[in-house]
């Protein structure tokens, strides 16, 4: 019979395979990335238009296109967040609302994105008119990162001690002074997280604004609202099917390697507070 002392050792065993095949298969991937995107990363990259349908040129419009796009779903997803996660902890404790609410968000977590496109497209641009534009898609991300960002701020509201509320509440403070001036401040962090963690996952989407707020070719800065922008996802996208073009495709290599450091630094900006909050 095998002892409880040599099970733990298996496991454990199998734990750190499992971790070092992961980080192999990481390590493999970047630096493939790496090394065939490193011929086009220069300054000039980085800060010139596109030419030649992406075969030459940089992605500078590329980059301030996907920045924005977030940007503007940060803004638009965080009044919705901090209200649903306020209410869900603060007012509806112990209730079904609290259930439905949790179940709602974790469902709509596990939505694959292309169904937050298909939504977009049917509803905002087909119904509603508003067109292929930034605003769709950054309506469309926003709804994305809903269930993240929410989920986040949740945690970090529960992580407030207990005797925090029970003390101020025994002060003769409403519950509404209770949540501006001793959970907000000890949870904020929360938000914090929540948001560049979503941004992190939004900014490499590709699906979900494919249809509904991006261009491929021939696309700057939008002047309008009902403009449509560039991205790096797709523009990545562009660049793979032109198979036969080697400079395209260190082109593509090269976005992609930009997009995994925007992605890694908001990652790490993600990390940096959590830690700094503890």
């Amino acid at each position: 019979m095998i002892s409880r002392e040599l099970k733990n050792r298996m496991f454990r065993g199998a734990t750190r395979v499992a971790l070092g095949l992961c980080l192999l298969v990481l390590i493999s991937l970047l630096g493939s990335i790496l090394y065939k995107g490193l011929g086009a990363i220069n300054w000039t990259f980085w800060t010139q238009p596109t030419a030649e349908f992406g075969r030459s040129g940089g992605i500078i419009y590329q980059i301030l296109g996907s920045v924005l796009m977030v940007g503007v779903s940060a803004i638009l997803v965080t009044p919705i967040a901090l209200g649903t996660a306020i209410a869900r902890v603060e007012y509806w404790r112990g209730s079904k609302m609290a259930e439905r609410v949790d179940t709602a968000l974790l469902a709509l977590n596990a939505v694959p994105s292309i169904t937050f496109g298909l939504f977009g497209l049917i509803l905002l641009v087909n119904i509603f008119g508003m067109g292929v534009s930034l605003p769709v898609g950054s309506i469309v991300l926003a709804m994305m990162m809903l269930p993240l960002v929410t989920l986040t701020l949740v945690q970090a509201l529960r992580a407030v001690p207990e005797s925090y509320r029970e003390n101020t509440l025994a002060l003769g403070l409403g519950r509404g002074a209770m949540v501006r001036r001793v959970l907000w401040p000890q949870a904020r962090h929360g938000l914090v997280t929540g948001l560049l963690l979503g941004l992190a996952r939004a900014i490499g989407e590709t699906a979900p604004i494919m249809f509904v707020a991006t261009a491929f070719s021939g696309v700057g800065v939008p002047s309008s609202l009902s403009d449509p922008v560039s991205t790096l996802p797709t523009h990545i996208l562009a660049l793979a099917q032109q198979a036969t073009d080697p400079q395209a495709l260190q082109n593509a290599w090269g976005a992609s390697f930009t997009l995994i450091l925007i992605v890694a630094g908001l990652s790490g900006l993600a990390l940096f507070t959590r830690r700094r909050a503890l």
